[in-house]
């Protein structure tokens, strides 16, 4: 099982009917697995391309 690297967390809010009902959600992170030196982390998307630009400088 590859581990959980990142520190996000979900966005919650509110879905809205025409009605104007609230009911909540959670916008969950974009998580991905990845090889990083020999291991499987998941880390989110945003926090990959980070490190491809850090790489690439």
């Amino acid at each position: 099982m590859a581990k959980k690297v990142t520190k996000r967390k979900g966005l919650s809010g509110n879905n809205r009917s025409h009605a104007l009902n609230a009911t909540k959600k959670v916008q969950n992170v974009n998580l991905q697995k990845v090889k990083l030196n020999g291991k499987t982390v998941r880390i989110s998307a945003r926090e990959l391309r980070t490190l491809k630009k850090q790489a690439a400088a």
